[in-house]
């Protein structure tokens, strides 16, 4: 067979759907794009929509929240450390800063247009005073101005701050950063003068939530240190990102300015790491919705897409977030095992390969480019001379044990690692009894302190919960009989945060990813088996016989790729 290029084959129905979002200036809700891990969502937007999305009056901003966090498309952002909240909002914020100033360089976003806005949803009064007091203490008259009790309207203390803030800057600068001194460019002095005010109250903007961001400082850390709850607080964290929303979405204009934001891994936003500068992440995540949600259906926004593989946005979020219709949600499982077929086999495998293929690891994308990129290596050849000549199997069980060493195995132990902090919060009181009633197999976790006895509790629950998944043929309709209880068991939101599980819509089950990664978890669970002691045997008999999960009466067909 002769080697071919690996190729993004097109979905039409999929790419009609995304384009015709994107197409419109302005959209009244955001669109989640979400499905299993490796079936392609990111790979069909970066690689075949992406690039018509940034031409002619068009213009998208990217931001990929995982990219710098998982060093490979596997491994789930918790197999390791979880990125910091600041490093997350700094991304977003970069990129929707570059947005508006693509705007202000054509004019679509003026000086007034951001003191509007900004106006609407804010009380800037005493921040402008604040600013100006700051950046002009050489100036007496226009100190007094700013310290004096006098009612002045805040549109003349808007254009004394700008002018304060420009005094302090140099005109080079503002242009470089907006380019109009670019080759080729015929930019008038008035119209340099109108970029320059708008990019300047762009920067005043930013100023005054900053200071209304340090006023609320110490509420904040009062918040995080009594681990309260304030919808007030959660959404000033967010009013720079969503201002600037605001902002480009009132600008956006057909055929001449149409921006729209992509953002890929929002999961990752609800479990970041925080401090005592912002709310926490799941506090963020929400208000970051709910006003995403309120722009649309109040004023309209520019188009958004949310991909993620989390099964979160499939099922719950609408639920959170009070109705169905707030979120345009698509859902993709990639190919099916005979669209897979037509366009693997003759150009990449055989029949007979594809056979294997399809039994062993069913018809997930990443699966296919990587065991093909393998199969074009020279590791190819030196699996077949070690293995006494053999055939395709061999390659096909090398690239499991690749995925059960660096994807499977980190992530069961991650999943370890969450049902511990479990046990921990059980002692201290933070889990609901509800989640504790009986009947429940988790309801005993160890209460003490003793990590190894932590440690030898999760392992048996894990590898009852996944003997559970074998005994149920790794299918479970949560919908079955209003079993929605399967949610409240901590091994399975574990495994569904790693990435091993996926909570699909429709048809609502509960699965692994891909049928690859369900031989890994049963290798998992058999290689623990037989690693266990006696005793250790004894104690995961008992918890089978006596108190075992059993998911059967939930089991269908599950029919993944």
């Amino acid at each position: 067979m002769v080697k071919k290029p690996w190729k993004i084959i097109p979905r039409p129905l999929l790419e009609t759907i995304l384009n015709n979002h994107v197409q419109r200036h302005r959209v009244p809700q955001p669109l989640i794009l979400h499905g299993p891990r490796g079936v392609g969502k990111t790979t069909l937007i970066l690689n075949r929509l992406l690039n018509d999305w940034n031409k002619g009056p068009h213009v998208t901003g990217y931001v990929d929240f995982g990219s710098e966090h998982s060093p490979s498309p596997w491994t789930s952002w918790s197999n390791s450390p979880p990125p910091t909240l600041s490093s997350l909002h700094s991304q977003l914020e970069t990129c929707l800063e570059e947005l508006v100033e693509k705007g202000i360089r054509l004019g679509s976003i003026s000086s007034q247009q951001v003191f509007s806005t900004l106006n609407k949803w804010h009380g800037i009064n005493t921040a402008l005073r604040r600013i100006i007091q700051t950046h002009t203490i050489s100036s007496s008259t226009t100190t007094t101005i700013a310290s004096t009790k006098d009612k002045i309207s805040n549109s003349v203390l808007w254009s004394k701050a700008i002018f304060a803030i420009s005094s302090r800057m140099k005109t080079e600068e503002i242009d470089e950063i907006l380019k109009l001194n670019e080759k080729g460019k015929v930019v008038t002095l008035d119209e340099k003068s109108y970029f320059r005010e708008a990019w300047l109250s762009l920067k005043l903007a930013k100023e005054i939530i900053g200071v209304h961001q340090k006023w609320r400082a110490n509420a904040v850390a009062e918040l995080n240190r009594t681990g309260g709850y304030s919808r007030s607080l959660a959404h000033s964290c967010t009013d720079w990102p969503c201002l600037l929303l605001d902002l480009l979405s009132s600008s956006a204009e057909l055929d001449y300015f149409q921006p729209k934001l992509v953002i890929n891994n929002i999961e990752i936003l609800r479990y970041a790491t925080t401090d005592d500068s912002s709310v926490s992440a799941s506090m963020y995540h929400d208000s970051f919705l709910w006003k995403l949600t309120a722009l649309g259906i109040n004023e309209r926004s520019i188009p958004i897409i949310l991909v993620t593989s989390d099964g979160y946005y499939s099922y719950r979020v609408t639920y959170d977030f009070g109705h169905p219709d707030l979120f345009i949600s698509r859902e993709t499982f990639g190919w099916t095992p005979q669209e897979a077929k037509m366009h693997m086999v003759s150009d990449y495998f055989s029949e007979s390969e594809w056979k294997v293929i399809a039994e062993v690891l069913g018809s997930n994308s990443r699966h296919l480019s990587e065991l093909y990129a393998l199969k074009q290596s020279g590791c190819h050849e030196q699996i077949i001379q070690d293995s006494s000549g053999s055939m395709f199997e061999d390659i096909v069980d090398a690239y499991l044990a690749h995925l059960q060493v660096t994807m499977v195995n980190p992530a069961m132990e991650s999943v370890l690692s969450h049902l511990q902090k479990f046990a921990i919060d059980v002692r201290n009181g933070k889990v609901s009894k509800d989640c504790l009633s009986f009947g429940a197999p988790w309801r005993n976790p160890p209460h003490n302190d003793n990590p190894t006895k932590r440690l030898e509790w999760a392992k048996i629950q894990l590898m009852d919960f996944v003997q559970s998944l074998v005994n149920a043929e790794f299918g479970l309709e949560y919908f079955s009989d209003y079993s929605l209880e399967i949610f409240e068991d901590p091994c399975a939101t574990a495994m569904t945060e790693v990435g091993l599980l996926y909570t699909q819509r429709d048809p609502p089950y509960i699965r692994p990813i891909s049928r690859g990664i369900q031989r890994c978890l049963v290798r998992w669970l058999v290689q623990e088996r037989m690693q266990m002691s006696f005793l250790q045997s004894f104690r995961y008999l008992w918890q089978r016989i006596i108190r075992g999960r059993s998911y059967r009466h939930l089991m269908r067909e599950a029919g993944y790729k």
